[in-house]
């Protein structure tokens, strides 16, 4: 099996050479446009991570033909083989079978494993049907990858100097056991760095542009054996250090991401990879307060992020989706009056929806976000705001105001973008308030 040891035989920080990966991901609702290929995405970032770069992604049909002819290519050129898809118990799922065929391994019914599925049933309460037997048999000289989540499933397997990985399509199932299972034993073997390749800082309030005109002094002490990687998303970026060439050691990245920080100040989100939604949790358990949010246009998307995060009944008093007037007047006490003279989308309405939600849900800070994310709603307006314009309004302890966005583009874009701002503007008063600063006095209203 290709490795990687240092002379007295431990497995090393960075592999000895690159080590190719292909990734295989099988099934005909992938080719048919019904399902989205999100196992390429997220393989291929878990791997980047780590230092190993997915050479190539194939994706095929479920047909044995295909199967064997796709496996055989990429067993022959590849060090490490993933395979997704098909270990399931329908006629469809001919992987296992067609792969042990390729290898010359007998596939061996595994009874723990029978029983695992039996007693999966038994827990929801039906009846385990003859076919979900196919899923107990591994290879003959492989290991079992236990899946908490399903009844397929993965394999490992070590043949010819290589690794064979095999799981299950879907995500809830593949992405915990990649990340707890299949990484830990690469790591193991040398196969992928023992930790991140690289280290990320995430920013918000920046472009890339701004960003890299920002940093570059710090870049430039660093010298050529530092490498810079940004990515953007919609109303943050990512931007990755890291010394492909082992030339800076992990404290020197730490050391140059530390600089960026201190430069950044508070356009500075988090190391890594946390959520904006996750890093105002943590500022708010800390802080011992809770939020509340309600929304119109975004319908549900800003408490959706917030109850993505572990424990959110400790930090989350609630969230409401109103876009009816008469639902803003009966949930928030909403005047009616105000939504009259102002309209539903404007500032004030959107400083009176978020004190609502506050004092309704007894929370300390509430986020309200209302708009025309479409078209269609903007053609209503009385005040004449084109598409993509939005409010958002923040209530803290020091007071509420509120924001006027204009985020021109498709409804999808213009409702992450509204999300991700009034995410941001949470996190900077939660810092605020963490640091002990006084929140300049601003009176209810806009916000300039």
């Amino acid at each position: 099996m290709v490795s990687a040891h240092n002379s007295d035989g431990s497995a090393p920080g960075r592999p000895a050479r690159p080590v190719r990966y292909e990734l295989l991901t099988l099934g005909d609702e992938l080719l048919l446009g019904l399902t989205a290929n999100g196992h390429l995405t997220f393989i291929g970032a878990q791997l980047g991570r780590r230092g190993a770069l997915l050479q190539r992604n194939v994706t095929i049909t479920d047909e044995a033909d295909a199967i064997e002819a796709q496996f055989r290519e990429s067993w022959a050129r590849a060090d490490v083989v993933i395979t997704t898809g098909g270990l399931g118990p329908t006629c469809d799922d001919r992987t296992r079978d067609v792969v042990a065929a390729v290898l010359g391994q007998k596939l061996v019914f595994e009874e723990s494993i029978k029983r695992a599925i039996e007693e999966r049933f038994a827990r929801f309460g039906r009846k385990m049907t003859d076919n979900n037997l196919k899923q107990a048999y591994i290879f003959e000289r492989g290991e079992v990858l236990p899946n908490a989540n399903g009844t397929a499933p993965g394999l490992w397997a070590e043949q010819d100097g290589k690794v064979l990985v095999m799981l299950p399509g879907p995500p809830n199932e593949l992405q915990p056991m990649f990340i707890d299972q299949v990484v830990p034993r690469l790591a193991a073997r040398g196969l992928l760095l023992d930790r991140e390749s690289y280290v990320q800082l995430r920013t918000a309030g920046l472009g890339e542009s701004a960003l890299e005109t920002k940093l570059q002094p710090v870049f430039d002490r660093a010298g050529p054996a530092l490498s810079v990687a940004f990515c953007a998303h919609q109303g943050a970026v990512d931007c990755r250090v890291s010394s492909p060439s082992g030339t800076l050691a992990p404290s020197d990245l730490d050391r140059i991401a530390g600089e960026c920080v201190a430069l950044l100040g508070d356009d500075f989100v988090c190391h890594g990879h946390d959520s904006l939604a996750r890093v105002c949790a943590e500022l708010l358990r800390a802080q011992e307060k809770k939020l509340a949010v309600v929304e119109t246009a975004t319908g549900g998307m800003l408490a959706q992020a917030f109850t993505e995060v572990c424990g959110a009944c400790k930090f989350f008093a609630g969230g409401v989706v109103c876009c009816s007037n008469d639902a803003k007047m009966q949930l928030l006490d909403v005047p009616e009056c105000l939504l009259l003279q102002h309209g539903a989308v404007s500032d004030e309405a959107a400083v009176a929806m978020a004190t609502g939600a506050a004092e309704t849900l007894g929370a300390d800070y509430a986020l309200a976000v209302t708009g025309f994310a479409g078209a269609a709603e903007a053609a209503g307006s009385p005040n004449g705001n084109p598409v993509g314009t939005m409010f958002i309004a923040l209530f803290s302890p020091a007071g509420v105001w509120s924001k006027k966005l204009s985020y021109p583009g498709p409804r999808p874009t213009v409702k992450v973008r509204a999300v991700n701002a009034a995410l941001d503007w949470l996190r900077r008063e939660l810092l605020r308030a963490q640091r002990g600063q006084a929140t300049p006095v601003r009176r209810i209203g806009v916000m300039q």
